[in-house]
């Protein structure tokens, strides 16, 4: 005879009463971020987190419930998609690491979109080698003071806060001598400048800290645990890219299938290969679903690598098949090569563009970006398939007499 789990069933209930009155709560017209709000004080922002921080303490897998039902309400969670490195990085790192008086500070207008983040990680001379990062924090008594410069720092010139990492003993091995640090954007010696894409706009930016003062009690995780909070923060960044659940038929397969309709195509070949596009795509659809409804609360493990690395190729491999689709109009640009920056924007999820020509450009940052598709590979390879890892010769020295070019 099947057995009800109480527990889980109690957890459901609570779930539907808090998503009826949520929607109950929903009126014409009303602010986007008002009704965020609401959905962060009911719980149901990240719903494995405590209650009272925006969740209700129950398993993560209930918030693809949540989703599920907002979206067939026709309810915008586009403040996911515009501050997603906050929602989908910032906030779980802040939880695990964070103070009570840094949780109950940024948790609710992250999520209502109110108060953009980024990250502040890779350096000119220190990408996928995080751990070699030389900007420098120096104590000074009633706080820190940063000098250096970060690249690649996507919606640097909206963000509020910024999520940094710095070195602060340099007589340490490079993976030890670093602390992790919440940063005002708008903090004296805070210099941000666009970086122009192949798509003509400057989605990513270079941002300069000179003297730049943080207090101390903007460090997360504690003096020296940077790295540890820096792992915590990419682990949740991949599964921002590569894990979120879509709506079935989303994303770029969507749109090669409104492509498809909007030229009247027919060609058995090409229909074929969007065929095994979509399918792919719902494979990792299907995997997300099913890596959500088995994570339990914490820093998710390396299946959000391998979520990121399949998005990624899936995603490349579509826009490319788009370009194709598109034949001799896909030389075209219509869009023009006029220097942009994206605005804060909750009516769509590609910053902005929604032509084939723009976002098969874009794509090929898909592969780059939250860590290479190499990187994924090597992380699947160590903590999937438990192959021996790179040696790594620096790794004991200490970070200032290690050669740096």
């Amino acid at each position: 005879m099947e057995t009800i789990d109480t527990k889980q069933l109690d957890a459901e209930e609570l779930v539907n009463q808090k998503l009826q009155e949520l929607i109950e709560f929903r009126k014409d017209g009303q602010d986007l971020q008002e009704f965020w709000g609401k959905q962060f004080d009911l719980g149901l922002a990240w719903v494995q987190f405590p209650e009272g921080s925006g969740g209700l303490g129950l398993n993560p897998k209930y918030q693809l419930q949540i989703t599920e039902k907002l979206r067939n309400e026709g309810i915008s969670q586009q403040n996911r998609i515009a501050n997603i490195l906050g929602v989908g990085m910032g906030a779980p790192t802040i939880m695990e690491y964070g103070t009570p008086e840094q949780i109950q500070k940024y948790l609710r207008p992250m999520f209502t979109a109110e108060e953009i983040w980024c990250q502040l990680f890779s350096e000119p001379g220190s990408g996928s080698d995080l751990a070699s990062l030389s900007t420098r924090a120096v104590d000074d008594g009633d706080g820190y003071i940063v000098n250096g410069q970060k690249v690649w720092t996507t919606l640097g010139h909206l963000a509020k806060w910024g999520l940094l990492v710095t070195r602060t003993d340099p007589d340490a091995p490079k993976h030890r001598g670093l602390t992790f640090f919440i940063v005002n954007m708008e903090s004296e010696g805070v210099e941000v400048r666009p970086l122009r894409q192949i798509t003509g706009e400057a989605e990513f930016n270079e941002v300069y800290f000179t003297d730049t003062k943080i207090p101390k009690e903007n460090i997360l995780g504690g003096l020296g645990e940077g790295w540890r909070v820096s792992l915590a923060t990419l682990m949740n960044e991949r599964v921002a890219i590569g894990g979120n659940v879509r709506e079935r038929g989303s994303g770029a397969p969507g749109h090669l299938v409104q492509l498809w309709k909007d030229k009247g195509l027919e060609d058995p070949i090409q229909k074929d290969k969007l065929i095994e596009l979509w399918i792919q795509q719902e494979a990792v659809r299907l995997t997300n679903i099913r890596a959500s409804e088995l994570r339990e609360k914490g820093t998710p493990g390396p299946e959000g690598s391998t979520s990121k690395l399949y998005e990624a190729e899936i995603n490349k491999a579509s826009y490319e098949f788009g370009m194709e689709l598109l034949g001799n109009d896909g030389l075209l640009f219509p869009r023009g090569y006029a220097l942009t920056q994206p605005e804060l924007n909750f009516d769509n999820d590609t910053f902005g563009f929604t032509d084939t020509q723009s976002l098969f450009l874009r794509s090929r940052a898909n592969s780059i970006e939250g860590g290479t598709s190499e990187i994924m590979r090597n992380i699947i390879a160590e903590r999937v398939l438990g192959l021996p890892g790179e040696q790594k010769l620096d790794k004991d020295k200490p970070w200032k007499d290690i050669p740096r070019s």
